[in-house]
């Protein structure tokens, strides 16, 4: 029940970066600014360069083009409000665009866990069944794994909205974040949470475990395959299309494990947000550099974009 004699609260303020002075966040501006721009244009390039070249016409680069569109809607979420936060730190934000917010933070956030577990997928039937490949990751197959995340993250995220947000917010109106989360709203509620906290708990463990699982039995059994290789060539080959996919996997899961997996008792919303600084702003980034550098196939595809190599047939 809400507490007596309270008011209810219809907008929120973010704490963010307002501990700091104007030259810092003015710093911090020029910084993410920096990185969301690399990101929109390295997501965008990739996008591009895979619906035009021909060679990356694959079920592997047709999830990375989704990866890289769901990653930019991600971030065109949280960022763009978190820039204008730092240039002034007192904007406040009404309780239904805090909602809209959240829910489109939810659902690009868990679509990119199940791509990157639909890429895994990929990953392991090209190298442990490659004679079916091209049978089981068809057109239809692809359609309905990438079709599937976006409804798992649709799904995940209502029902994360319409717990936090039936919920009473009263005296309480600063988050303690920059951007609308679950745990520091749910901080803010003038009601009891448990409830709302297992459900959190409980999506988290959903959208965070039964992915990371699903990927850890995927690598074992591709790793055990790329073993029986012959010759250190093959094995070279093999480790290398899977190289970009796991260091993704591995900062994507690391980072949002450490603030939606660990116990309330050892959660410090600052620490929460230094992370969240890294799955916001600097992972969205690592997808496009990491494989346009590392990716040899996305290399000669720029290159042939920008007639530095010539097409083969």
């Amino acid at each position: 029940m809400p507490k007596p004699n309270s008011s209810f609260v219809t907008e929120f303020a973010f704490e963010g970066f307002s501990s700091f002075g104007w030259r810092h966040r003015l710093v911090f501006f020029v910084v993410f600014l920096t990185l969301y721009l690399l990101t929109l244009s390295g997501n965008v390039i990739i996008v591009t360069i895979i619906r035009l070249d021909r060679h990356l016409h694959t079920p592997m680069y047709f999830f990375l083009s989704m990866l890289s569109i769901s990653e930019t809607c991600y971030t065109v979420a949280i960022i763009p409000r978190m820039l204008s936060g730092l240039l002034n730190p007192h904007q406040t934000i009404d309780i239904h665009g805090c909602a809209t917010q959240l829910f489109f933070y939810l659902t690009f956030g868990i679509n990119n866990c199940f791509l990157l577990t639909a890429m895994g997928y990929d990953r392991y039937v090209a190298i442990c069944n490659p004679l079916r490949y091209s049978v089981i990751m068809g057109k239809r197959a692809c359609a309905q794994l990438s079709s599937g995340s976006l409804g798992i993250g649709l799904g995940m995220a209502i029902v994360q909205v319409t717990s936090v947000f039936g919920l009473p917010f009263c005296d309480g109106f600063v988050i303690s974040h920059f951007f609308c989360d679950v745990r520091p709203l749910l901080k803010l509620a003038c009601a009891d949470t448990t409830l709302n906290e297992m459900v959190n708990l409980a999506v988290s463990v959903c959208v965070l475990v039964l992915p990371m699982g699903l990927v850890f039995v995927s690598y074992v059994l591709i790793i055990s395959t790329i073993l029986k290789i012959a010759s250190a060539e093959g094995r070279q080959k093999a480790f290398a299309t899977c190289a970009s996919h796991l260091t993704v996997v591995i900062v994507h899961y690391s980072c949002a494990s450490v603030v939606y997996l660990k116990p309330k008792s050892q959660s410090s919303l600052g620490q929460d947000r230094l992370i969240s600084v890294t799955y916001t702003v600097i992972t969205p980034l690592l997808n496009p550099v990491v494989y346009s550098l590392r990716n040899k196939e996305v290399k000669d595809a720029l290159r042939r974009a920008v007639g530095r190599k010539p097409l083969s047939p």
